[in-house]
């Protein structure tokens, strides 16, 4: 540790902190927050006996990386340290990894799981642990995994207890929740700090030292005018027309403006009507809607190809059961030909692909080394935005290697491990990115990052801002004029500093009124929370299991009965009815790219019933024994006593949904066949 040396800005921020303090360490990204957080980390084991040190991340990807490049190499020869992740055995042993163990890296849901369970083996007490270290502590807020944690926290602050570990939190930049005036920022910023039990520190008195090694780079708007002639897109909503008029919508029913996200919206609750009104005409005429609602978003952003098969993707899964899936599949293939023909003209190309074509060549060039990042909304977008930089000869010729970064949903640990090696080595100097590579990960510097096609909010913009840390670096926003991208950045540019100005606000108060500030977010925190489990109970109450029947969400045919329905490991809403089998067929086998301890992926599921086909989710083994269907419940729709719904997440079903038991299953199910 002796090699450990903080600059002066992060001594500063620190001090507090190794005081014994909860602090929330405000630096923005590329700073050096972690490593902060390490020098802390050593001084806390030094000082405490029988210190325990516990570092909370809120994505599998930023464990073994928080774990190999800081903690390890900086305590690892003094200290025992070590990572838990999902794919780890040892998270169902938390509990005893933490007694033989000195620092833990893991994600919050892990330490979540472990402080809620009654396995000895498994369950942790939070005053097991005696400094609580919390990475991208903005995120604590609502019902985030981090203040599910920090609430059981606060209920045993509020009991007295003073056996709770010391908090640290780090963020690049704690929000304004998107608050317009100065005082209801500073109440969102009040709001996550009593949260976290913490005050909230940043560079006061080193802040050019800080803008030496972070500076600022470059903005640059890159606007293109509006798309002139879009005949795809006409196309496209004429035929979107064509449902509307078939699928005759209720009286009230006011569509929005097609092609946005308003309009989305728009149907998903028009397609919820139908399933309450038993109209499978609205709700399938809406599915498909939504579909052509998608290709406008993406013709709107990408290309007109990648529009296109979008659209053919969704219509090779689609079967006829009846007279309106006749309809809106014969509408699609009568009009593939023509629509074909449009996404193949090059006279309507997409403005902001050009522009987006124009900024990388301004940068690039096989005469200079350069390192760029684009930052792109979905796995989908980053995936077209490749295959484009691939296809294109003026990219190419430009130098440029481009490679795809996601989250763990779409790509391995190794896999995006061997991606940034080879952005550090120069083989690829383009990462195509979701907001992933916003947060946490550790990207080497960069000269240009540009943000194309995305609307978030302020803490995103400033990660991402952050992201271009070499000397004389650019930040691009490729958008059109008066988009909602360009006034959604301008407006982030407002709210980051009317964040500044909101800690600001809360450094002047005096340390009696900032705490009665907290003491008061906190009771009424807790009060709300507490109304919120009763009105959840209620909810989740309203009737019995038994008495709700789940239809397949495309043909309404009953396929099971709530009761039917266990959660297995906080995670899996498993069918454990063995009856449930005849309801649905076998697919191709799930491939996932991590294996796990207790159960494996087996083949998709879907509905049995006829032409239907639609799918439900995928069967799981468990334990090597149980073989459980893992169904999603918006797939669904639910018939209860008082009429026919629709649900997005479980956790909003109207019924009480049990604990899988797996020595009770082996007894109902295994022992009796």
């Amino acid at each position: 540790m002796s090699d450990l040396v903080l600059y002066g800005y992060q001594e500063e921020v620190v001090q507090r902190a190794l005081q014994g303090e909860n602090i929330i360490v405000w630096l923005p990204t590329g700073a050096g927050k972690t490593r902060a957080a390490v020098f802390v980390a050593h001084k806390h084991l030094e000082r405490t006996p029988g210190a325990k040190v516990v570092v909370l991340v809120n994505t599998v990807h930023l464990v073994d990386q928080h774990y190999s490049k800081e903690f390890h190499p900086a305590l690892g020869h003094h200290y025992a340290v070590t990572a838990v992740s999902s794919d780890s055995d040892r998270k169902d042993f938390l509990g005893l990894v933490l007694r033989d163990k000195d620092v833990l890296v893991c994600t919050a849901q892990i330490l979540l799981n472990a402080l809620t369970s009654n396995e000895e083996a498994k369950h942790v007490e939070l005053s097991d642990i005696t400094l609580l270290v919390v990475d991208e502590c903005h995120h604590t807020h609502k019902e985030t995994v981090y203040n599910k944690i920090m609430r059981l926290y606060l209920e045993k602050k509020m009991r007295g207890d003073k056996r709770l570990p010391q908090v640290l939190g780090l963020t690049a930049s704690p929000g304004s929740g998107g608050a317009k005036s100065l005082d209801k920022a500073v109440q969102y910023v009040l709001q996550i700090c009593a949260n976290l039990d913490c005050a909230i520190v940043c560079t006061k008195n080193c802040t050019e030292e800080l803008n030496m090694k972070v500076p600022k780079p470059v903005k640059r708007f890159d606007i293109v005018e509006e798309r002139q002639e879009d005949p795809f897109g006409d196309h496209v909503q004429w035929m979107m027309r064509q449902i509307h008029c078939f699928m005759q919508p209720p009286e009230d029913f006011i569509p929005r403006e097609f092609g946005t996200q308003d309009y989305e919206s728009n149907i998903v609750a028009l397609q919820k009507r139908g399933v309450e009104e038993c109209n499978r005409r609205l709700i399938r005429c809406a599915i498909h809607l939504r579909e052509y609602n998608d290709a406008l978003l993406i013709n709107d952003t990408l290309l007109m190809e990648d529009a296109l098969c979008s659209l053919k993707d969704f219509y090779r899964e689609t079967t006829i059961i009846d007279d309106t899936d006749r309809f809106l599949v014969n509408l699609f293939q009568d009009n593939q030909a023509k629509l074909t023909t449009l996404a193949r003209d090059l006279r309507f190309t997409n403005p902001k692909m050009e522009q987006l074509e124009s900024t990388l060549r301004r940068h690039f060039s096989p005469s200079v080394e350069s390192r760029g990042i684009v930052f792109s909304k979905t796995r989908k977008s980053t995936s077209c935005l490749h295959q484009w930089v691939l296809a294109n000869d003026s990219l190419r010729s430009a130098g440029i290697k481009s490679a795809i970064i996601t989250g763990s949903a779409g790509m391995t640990q190794v896999h995006r491990d061997k991606t940034i090696r080879n952005f550090r080595l120069g083989s690829v100097n383009l990462l195509i990115a979701t907001s992933v590579a916003e947060e946490g990960l550790d990207i080497p510097q960069c000269n240009l990052v540009v943000r194309y096609g995305l609307l978030t909010n302020e803490i995103a913009q400033q990660q991402a801002n952050r992201r271009a840390r070499a000397q004389d670096s650019h930040y691009s926003l490729v958008a059109e004029r008066g988009s909602r991208e360009e006034r959604r950045e301008h407006l982030n540019t407002y709210l980051a500093g009317l964040t500044a100005k909101a800690v600001d606000k809360i450094h002047q108060m005096s340390p009696r009124e900032f705490r009665a500030n907290i003491d008061e977010l906190q009771a009424r925190a807790m009060l709300c929370n507490r109304m919120a489990e009763i009105q959840m109970m209620e909810k989740n109450g309203r009737y019995l299991s038994a008495n709700v029947q789940l239809l397949c969400g495309n043909c309404l045919t009953a396929v099971a009965q709530g009761s039917d329905i266990q959660l297995l490991d906080n995670m899996h809403y498993v069918n454990v009815n063995p009856q449930f089998r005849r309801h649905y067929k076998k697919g191709s086998p799930v491939l996932l790219k991590k294996t796990f301890e207790d159960w494996e992926p087996g083949c998709r599921i879907k509905c049995n019933n006829g032409n239907c086909n639609k799918q439900w989710g995928y069967e799981i083994k468990f334990r090597k024994v149980a073989l459980l269907p893992n169904v999603a419940i918006k797939d669904f729709a639910l018939q209860t006593p008082s009429g026919r719904t629709t649900v997005k997440k479980w956790k909003d079903v109207p019924f009480t949904v049990e604990h899988f038991s797996f020595s009770e299953y082996c007894h109902q199910h295994l022992l009796d066949s």
